[in-house]
C-alpha cells in the first residue's frame, strides 16, 4: 500500500445524512423543498407571539414527537432532543448501520448545542412559580442540559465511545465534524454527529432577541435577507441534522456508499470589540486554514455555503472575507438557510449535510427572496433558482455569537 492509498483509506466520509428541518422533515424532503426553492419560514405557532417584537420562525410543522419518539423517552426530553433522536435515527438507517453489530466502545457521539432543552426547562420553571418545588418533574435536571442530546444517542444505541458536546453556537455544527474528525483518528471507528436546536419557546425567543440581530418583520418572505440592501437582521429556527461519519476503508469495507470527504477545517475568534475601534474579523483566517488543511486552491472551490447573518454590517465583514479569498464574484456562494432561519448548532450541521447533497447531485441550491445586493457585497450569490455543478468541493462557513468562527471543505469520495 502507497503513502498516498494509506492516506486514502484514513480519510474521514460522511455516510449517513438525517435532517429535521423546517422546509422538510426527512433528507429527501428536505432537499427536494430546497431545490424547489420552497421556504419554511412563517409565523410562529408553538405559543402565542403577538406581544413579541419577532414573530416570524421556522418551525419542523411536520414533526409529531409521538411518531417518532418512545412516550417513555419523550417525558424525558426536551423537543430539541427529540428532533436530534430523530435526524440521528435517519442518518444511521441511511448509513445501513446497526449498531447492536459494532463494538460498544468504538462508536462515538459528538454533537453542538447552542441552547440546551429552554422549552422543557420554561415548563418546569413555570411549575415551581405557581404550584410549587414538588411539582418539578425530576427529569429537569437532566433534560436542560446542552449534552442532553448526545447522552440519549448514545444510550439509545448503545455507544460507549468518546462522547461529548460542543456550545460554540452556529459555528458548533462544524466544530463537532471536526471533533469526530479526531476521534477517528484515535479510538472511534464510527461517530455520530451533528447538531439540532429548538427553542422556539417564551424564554428561548426573548434569550435570542436580547442580540439585537433578530428580523422584526412579519412577512416570512422579506424578514431573512442576507447580503440583501433590504437586510434587517436573521429568522431564528428549529431542527438541524446529524451524520454519520466513518474512515473510508471502513466504509468501504462494507460496501457503503460515501457522500463525501471531510477534507479541511478551521477555526478561529473574534476578539472583543473596543469601543471606538473598527471591529475585527477573523472568518477569512478560518477559511485560509481549511483550504491549507485540504491542500486545496481558491479557484478549486466550487461553492461557498455562507454564514449569512442577514445583518447588514455582518454580511459586509463576511462578504469581504470571501472575497478576499475568492476574489469578488470568483466563486458562487449560497445560503440555503433563507428557508430555514438560522438554527444555530443545527444550522452549520444541515449547511454541511446540504453541501454533501450538493456534491452527490451536482447542484447548487439557491438563496431565496434576496432581490437588490447589498452595496459591497461582490459575492457571485446563486438566488431564485438551483444552478447546476459541477460541485466537487463545497466550503462551509459557520459564526457564532460571541465570536467564533468555523470553515469546514467537503469534497468529493
Amino acid at each position: 500500500m502507497t503513502e498516498r492509498t494509506r492516506g486514502r483509506s484514513h480519510r474521514p466520509v460522511v455516510t449517513g445524512i438525517g435532517v429535521a428541518a423546517p422546509n422538510g422533515l426527512g433528507t429527501q424532503s428536505y432537499w427536494s423543498a430546497t431545490l424547489d426553492g420552497k421556504s419554511g419560514l412563517g409565523r410562529i405557532t408553538r405559543f402565542d407571539s403577538e406581544r413579541y417584537p419577532v414573530r416570524v420562525a421556522g418551525e419542523v410543522s411536520e414533526f409529531d414527537d409521538t411518531e417518532h419518539v418512545p412516550s417513555r423517552l419523550a417525558v424525558q426530553t426536551d423537543h430539541w432532543s427529540h428532533l436530534g433522536l430523530t435526524a440521528a435515527d435517519m442518518a444511521l438507517r441511511d448509513a445501513g448501520i446497526d449498531a447492536g453489530d459494532l463494538p460498544e466502545y468504538e462508536m462515538a457521539v459528538v454533537t453542538a448545542s447552542s441552547s440546551g432543552g429552554t422549552e422543557f426547562g420554561q415548563r418546569e420553571i413555570e411549575k415551581l412559580w405557581s404550584q410549587g418545588p414538588e411539582y418539578v418533574g425530576v427529569y429537569q435536571s437532566i433534560a436542560w442540559f446542552y449534552a442532553a442530546t448526545t447522552g440519549q444517542i448514545s444510550i439509545r444505541y448503545g455507544m460507549r465511545g468518546p462522547c461529548g458536546v460542543l456550545c460554540t453556537e452556529q459555528a458548533g455544527g462544524l466544530d463537532v465534524a471536526a471533533q469526530a474528525r479526531r476521534l477517528l483518528r484515535q479510538e472511534a471507528t464510527l461517530v455520530v454527529t451533528g447538531g439540532t436546536d429548538a427553542s422556539l419557546c417564551p424564554y428561548g425567543l426573548v434569550a435570542q432577541i436580547s442580540t439585537g440581530m433578530l428580523s422584526p418583520r412579519d412577512d416570512p418572505e422579506r424578514a431573512y435577507l442576507p447580503f440583501d440592501a433590504d437586510a434587517c437582521g436573521y429568522v431564528p429556527g428549529e431542527g438541524g441534522a446529524m451524520l454519520v461519519v466513518e474512515n473510508e476503508a471502513t466504509a468501504r469495507a462494507r460496501d457503503a456508499r460515501p457522500y463525501g470527504v471531510i477534507a479541511g477545517y478551521g477555526a478561529t475568534f473574534d476578539p472583543r470589540p473596543v469601543p471606538g475601534e473598527e471591529p475585527r474579523y477573523n472568518l477569512h483566517r478560518a477559511i485560509t486554514l481549511a483550504l491549507e488543511e485540504a491542500e486545496v486552491t481558491p479557484d478549486q472551490v466550487d461553492v461557498v455555503f455562507a454564514d449569512a447573518l442577514g445583518v447588514p454590517e455582518r454580511d459586509l465583514a463576511e462578504a469581504q472575507a470571501i472575497s478576499a479569498v475568492f476574489g469578488p464574484h470568483g466563486v458562487p456562494v449560497t445560503a440555503p438557510k433563507t428557508m430555514t432561519g438560522r438554527l444555530y448548532a443545527g444550522g452549520s450541521a444541515l449547511d454541511m449535510a446540504t453541501a454533501l447533497l450538493a456534491i452527490r447531485d451536482g447542484v447548487i441550491p439557491p438563496t431565496v427572496g434576496v432581490r437588490a445586493a447589498a452595496p459591497a457585497c461582490e459575492l457571485d450569490l446563486v438566488r431564485s433558482a438551483a444552478r447546476d455543478g459541477p460541485v466537487r468541493k463545497a466550503l462551509v462557513l459557520a459564526r457564532g455569537h460571541g465570536g467564533f468562527n468555523a470553515a469546514l471543505l467537503v469534497t468529493a469520495p
